[in-house]
């Protein structure tokens, strides 16, 4: 059966629905928003509690007095302040919390380099591109209102290569980029345009909405690049350029995978396109009987807790997959 002719998911009101909603709140209230649509209000209450129960609490509750996450802004992985503010920002964190802004204010400081970008790195004479844009996603969730963000969306833009995409090994050479770069990239540049539109303070130009539509303008040749790799495949042979794409993996720290990507298409609208729909096939089949998502992998390194079991259905997953369905539904 093709894809555009799959019925309704009838999971997305049913037994499903009633599984992700006692889940912990970063669950709860992007279930409300994204597949329920109750009120804002309702939402926004539900949101609030990620901070005071859950993992988001679990998180706040380890942060450092000095606002660090075990003593470093990068490592260790993955349970450095920036890898740890990446998942609050997943968990969707207000972006009113003072402690995760202080933490933001000190990836700033700490990272903001001459050249535009972010290094936190002695042996580099650069920014790290992915690193970049990791930091402003982050930044621009919990609207840091500082000059220095919009530099690191222009630095982002000026690292464009002429493929569509980014690539953090640019500067030894490299000329295809790197579909981990650009996923971190367009998240990051996509965070800022929504929070740039919502409060257009301390612009980085004087012709602000010129420089949002150059950012909109970098997205849609940054997606144009993964949708010619059909999301994980060669643009040449056509084979999959790596398995562990097509595993569904949370938190995916800075790695690519299929559904972290198809996740950031359906967060910015993007319109409908055939080239997506061998990644939205293979996320399909990945469904078990039950209606629910498992967890396939987790990249190996140290965590602060576990949230969920290898091989155990997986809410992250089931909410991130039924929200894509959603959107690509809509789209036919």
């Amino acid at each position: 059966m093709a894809i555009r002719e799959i019925p309704a998911d009838e999971h997305n009101s049913g037994q499903i629905l009633d599984w992700l909603l006692p889940g912990d709140p970063a669950i709860r209230w992007q279930t409300l928003r994204d597949l329920e649509g109750v009120d804002p209000s309702v939402v926004e209450s539900e949101r609030a509690r990620i901070a005071v129960e859950g993992w988001g609490a679990g998180l706040l509750a380890l942060q450092q007095p000095d606002g660090l996450w075990a003593g470093g802004l990068y490592s260790p992985k993955w349970i450095s302040t920036t890898y740890t503010m990446l998942l609050l920002r997943r968990c969707g964190l207000s972006p009113d919390n003072e402690q995760a802004r202080a933490s933001c204010r000190l990836l700033l400081d700490r990272g903001f380099y001459r050249d535009g970008g972010i290094n936190y790195f002695q042996s580099f004479k650069h920014s790290e591109t992915c690193v970049t844009g990791m930091i402003l996603s982050i930044l621009a969730h919990f609207r840091i209102d500082d000059k220095r963000v919009g530099r690191l969306a222009l630095h982002l833009l000026e690292q464009q290569m002429p493929d569509g995409g980014w690539n953090c090994e640019s500067y030894k050479g490299a000329t295809h980029s790197s579909l981990h770069t650009t996923i971190s990239v367009l998240e990051g540049l996509w965070e800022y345009e929504r929070s740039r539109i919502k409060n257009p303070a301390k612009p980085v130009r004087d012709d602000q909405q010129s420089f949002i539509r150059e950012i909109q303008e970098a997205q849609a040749k940054g997606r144009e690049f993964l949708l010619q790799h059909r999301l994980f495949r060669s643009h040449r042979s056509g084979e999959i350029i790596d398995a562990r794409m097509t595993r569904l993996s949370f938190p995916p720290r800075w790695r690519y995978d299929v559904l972290r990507a198809l996740d950031y298409f359906q967060q910015c609208g993007a319109e409908a396109d055939d080239r997506v729909e061998d990644a939205v096939e293979l996320v399909i089949k990945k469904r078990r009987p039950d209606g629910r998502w498992p967890l396939q992998n987790r990249h190996p390194g140290r965590s602060h807790f576990e949230m969920e079991k290898v091989g155990q259905p997986s809410r992250w997953n089931t909410l991130r997959a039924l929200r894509v369905l959603r959107w690509y539904r809509g789209l036919h």
